[in-house]
């Protein structure tokens, strides 16, 4: 590559590691650059972000990517992040406390009253979303009994990304795809559009839901909520001060992106009503792209409904607190270098792993979707004498294989295939086995970094370089292996399937009160 060849950062903010790529004009991959991020637990159940630490690995990030390429021009920085939590900014702009993330537990009482009250329900039917501990209406109401100075101290409440944009350009808000869980009324915009309003839907726009903020009992926070960031609000110059920092230029076009489930999809070229992606990450996240007028919040509460300024679409997410953490944790248990050689283990035994079953809710959180219940916990059956590791590392494969399975039947429709990318994607033998039980060809890109590669697709589009979301997917993403579900493993795994159905059904008769007294 030439030197004076303009190229695009972007950056993918996750929950333990912040990502900063480069990618030529042709949108391939020319560097990439990690930070390790440091997630604190000041109690067992809590999860907690230094937001000047997320910032300042973005910093690193980005000057280590630019500065391995050459220092070349950069046409554009776009940015994706994790979503959910609360990160509360004052009025100068400043923390308030560290960031609450999206794998807090600290609102779970609260999530069990409000579901035993039907709020939960009642909000499902406005924005098609079930509320988890890790969503900012939980927290908020959490921290306005444990820390009600923070919130007098607060301005408003953002979220990774939008703490991050802030930084970058210094303009404040949140955008839609962040707001849509818990803010948004998406079905009052479903029926807007019905009716005729505009090409959006939205009589302008999205807009904050007051009767969903009375639903949490928040009406009096409401001017916590920041302004929605739509259209070109979505892009700003990069600020002096930020660009110093980078080693960029002042006035660089800053992007940001959906956060970061939306983004991956759209990486994996998931860009039109019917795809479907699932990121192998901290959290599976099964989702599926929607056309808002089929928009269904009548039928049983699961899971996320994101709106993120592409209408007609919007995104159906199954986003769980079952991930490769599992995979970390039988990692560690079993003494082995990594998930390379947990996949090694597990390629030794046949589908089934000889009766050996493993329900993966390991999350101190519990799960939430397809459904939300904090006192989910993990549970091995079927155990003998005669299981050795491999065995064990199969059943974990196999086990979150299944929970994707099961976000897959909560799915407003089933796809013809199922796009794979996040870490797990690496392992050729977990991509089959994906495909394997659920019955759904799998697909991976020849991208290493889908997240980045999404937030290029969308601000190649916002900046007008392509006319849609498909047309930029077409021309940046390109496929590199399909795995094809073998017949006689299905009938196996249909099989345990259903078994690990009915023993999720018996355990979680038992979950809430075990929980509640550990």
């Amino acid at each position: 590559m030439a030197l004076n060849e303009p190229v695009a950062v972007c950056v993918d903010a996750g929950t333990t590691v912040i990502k900063a790529v480069v990618f030529d004009a042709a949108g391939r991959e020319l560097v990439v650059a990690h930070r390790d991020t440091a997630v604190r637990h000041p109690r067992p159940e809590r999860a907690e972000q230094d937001m000047d630490e997320v910032w300042a690995a973005v910093v690193g990030a980005v000057r280590e990517a630019h500065q391995r390429t050459g220092a070349p021009p950069v046409r554009l920085l776009a940015l994706t992040a994790q979503g959910d939590g609360a990160w509360l900014v004052d009025r100068a702009h400043r923390p308030v406390r560290p960031a609450v993330l999206w794998n807090d537990a600290r609102a779970a009482d609260l999530v069990r009253r409000w579901r035993a009250d039907g709020v939960l329900e009642r909000a499902f039917r406005r924005n098609a979303s079930l509320t988890n501990a890790g969503l900012p209406n939980a927290i908020l109401r959490a921290l306005a009994v444990e820390e009600p100075d923070a919130l007098a101290a607060a301005h408003a409440v953002l979220t990774c990304g939008g703490w991050l944009y802030l930084r970058l350009t210094g303009v404040l808000g949140l955008d839609p795809s962040d707001a849509s869980a818990p803010w948004l009324d998406l079905r009052g915009a479903a029926e807007r559009d019905a009716a005729g309003g505009n090409a959006a839907g939205r009589g302008g726009g999205p807009a904050y839901s007051d009767e969903l903020l009375a639903a949490y009992g928040l009406t009096e926070h409401r001017e916590l909520l920041p302004p929605l960031l739509t259209g070109s609000d979505r892009t700003a110059p990069l600020a002096g001060d930020a660009a110093e920092a980078l080693g960029l230029p002042p006035d660089t076009p800053v992007v940001l992106a959906p956060y970061d489930i939306v983004t991956t999809a759209l990486g994996n070229g998931t860009t039109a009503a019917g795809q479907a992606t699932c990121v192998l990450g901290t959290t599976l996240c099964t989702e599926i792209l929607v056309d808002q007028a089929a928009l269904d919040t009548d039928g049983e509460p699961a899971g996320l409904t994101l709106d993120f300024g592409a209408p007609p679409l919007l995104m159906r997410a199954f986003p769980t607190l079952a991930g490769t953490g599992v995979l970390d944790w039988t990692v560690e248990l079993l003494g082995l270098r990594d998930h390379a050689e947990l996949s090694e283990l597990a390629a030794r035994v046949p589908p089934g792993s000889h009766g050996l079953r493993v329900l993966p809710y390991l999350s101190p959180a519990g799960e939430r979707a397809p459904f939300l219940d904090p006192s989910a916990s993990g549970l091995v059956t079927g155990l003998l004498f005669t299981h050795r590791r491999e065995h064990l590392a199969r059943a974990v494969l196999e086990g979150l294989a299944h929970v994707i399975r099961d976000c897959l039947a909560a799915a407003p429709h089933r796809p013809a295939e199922l796009a794979l990318c996040g870490g797990g994607a690496a392992s050729a033998l977990w991509c089959q086995l994906i495909a394997d039980v659920t019955g759904v060809e799998t697909v991976t890109t020849e991208d290493s970094q889908v997240g980045a590669k999404g937030a290029l697709v969308f601000a190649l589009t916002a900046l007008g370089d392509h006319p849609s979301l498909s047309s930029a997917a077409a021309a940046l993403v390109r496929r590199r292996r399909r795995c094809e579900p073998s017949p006689e493993a299905r009938e196996v795994h249909d099989r345990d399937h259903a078994e690990f159905l009915a023993t999720r059904e018996l355990a979680a008769s038992r979950w809430t009160g075990w929980r509640a007294d550990a």
